[in-house]
């Protein structure tokens, strides 16, 4: 912590009073516990008044994309779990989409159902974490244990299914890793409908909430415009007015099958991303409930050999499947030269996988987009000429994972 003060004396002939700057230049982090992540903050202050507010970054990077150029296609798939703790499936479904994007393969009807509806529970799970931390942040403490019983409950239901809570590691390249039961799917379905009693209960607590209001309304404004700038997406560019959703402007796993609004606000504020991530997840349990609905029967791998191997159940009268699969697990698919972009619409914005193949098992260059990096640069806008205090607030909306900004 260091005062800065200029007290350069007046030219001999001038009248004026010497100038003198009296700000004050402090780091917020990197282990602040509200900022979401390692992320140091390097703040001037006027006051309690937030003049600049540059975010650094880089505490966290582990190199992740250049540890799944350094193997092959499938086994890249578990590094795309920890890029982003709370969006392991969605990262996934991303990195899938890409390489299915170089292969051209076509994948079945129940798996592209079966995806929508992990990655609008991961979505759940992810606003629930953000609902909770949040308000928690500003002193709201009971919010945070009744978001977290929810959450136990998704985290419960992809265990059973996938047999890890968090990186599952399920959606791949070809479809599913494994069918989903008739069992799970009524228990998903049972979970699925008690949730909006659930989120009624937060809105309960905290959307009328006199202390709650005050700390979130008017603060850390971030315009449509300047969003847009900044390469915004997510929550953040949908507070500000702007309704983008990649499923809705690039649908992929039908999403256009699917009757579901996009949510937007008109305050730019921390409030109106609030109301956006609590109205997303009310949309998302209508998508998941249309997908339970129309939950087609048949294979969740796609045909394409060359792509996933065939269900272990083949293996005891198929000599040419177990062949296939002991080659994809050991050599790695090889997908034809050329590179491939797709992009979907994670509980932060736009997150997409570039991929580039030379036609080996090895990729040739990963590359993620990912929305926590572009969504953090505009901190310091949001800050600005705000008050010291508001500034947890302002991280807290903007929801950044930093595993997912340092890479």
């Amino acid at each position: 912590m260091s005062r800065q003060v200029s007290s350069s004396l007046p030219a001999a002939n001038s009248t004026k009073a010497p100038l003198i700057s009296n700000t004050l230049h402090i780091n917020m982090g990197p282990q602040h516990p509200s900022t979401h992540g390692v992320l140091r903050l390097e703040l001037e202050l006027d006051g309690e008044v937030v003049v600049s507010c540059k975010p650094v970054i880089g505490y966290l990077h582990t190199g992740i994309e250049k540890t799944m150029e350094a193997r092959n296609w499938m086994h890249a798939v578990p590094c795309t779990d920890r890029i982003d703790y709370l969006n392991p499936l969605g990262n996934n479904l991303a990195f899938a989409l890409s390489v299915e994007a170089l292969f051209a393969c076509q994948i079945p009807e129940r798996a592209q159902v079966g995806r929508v509806l992990l990655a609008e529970l991961t979505r759940i799970n992810s606003h629930l974490v953000w609902v909770g931390t949040g308000a928690m942040d500003l002193g709201a403490l009971t919010i945070f244990f009744y978001c977290m019983r929810e959450r136990e409950g998704i985290l419960d239901l992809f265990e059973e299914l996938t047999g890890q809570r968090m990186m599952t590691s399920f959606i791949r390249p070809g479809g599913l890793a494994d069918d989903m039961s008739p069992e799970w799917l009524t228990r998903c379905k049972l979970f699925v409908d008690s949730m909006p009693g659930y989120i009624d209960e937060y809105e309960a607590l905290l959307s009328k909430n006199p202390i709650f209001l005050e700390r979130m309304s008017g603060i850390g404004i971030l315009r449509a415009g300047d969003a847009i700038a900044l390469g915004v997406s997510g929550p953040l560019l949908r507070a500000a007015g702007i309704a983008h959703d990649v499923r809705k402007v690039h649908p992929y796993c039908g999403y256009e099958n699917y009757t579901f609004d996009v949510p937007t606000s008109q305050t730019a504020d921390c409030l109106g991303r609030y109301h956006v991530r609590i109205a997303e997840m009310r949309e998302s349990v209508k998508i998941c409930q249309q997908a339970l609905r129309i939950m087609p029967s048949g294979p969740v791998r796609t045909s394409n050999r060359k792509v996933m191997p065939p269900p272990r159940s083949e293996f005891q009268h198929s000599m040419e499947a177990l062949i296939h699969h002991f080659k994809l697990y050991t050599e790695g698919q090889r997908p034809p030269i050329g590179e491939a972009y797709v992009a979907v619409e994670s509980p932060r914005g736009e997150l997409g996988f570039y991929v580039v193949s030379d036609g080996s098992s090895k990729p040739v260059r990963i590359h993620e987009r990912g929305p926590s990096f572009a969504n953090l640069q505009a901190i310091e806008l949001m800050c600005k000429g705000g008050l010291l205090a508001d500034l947890v607030a302002v991280i807290a909306s903007i929801d950044p994972i930093m595993g997912e900004v340092d890479r």
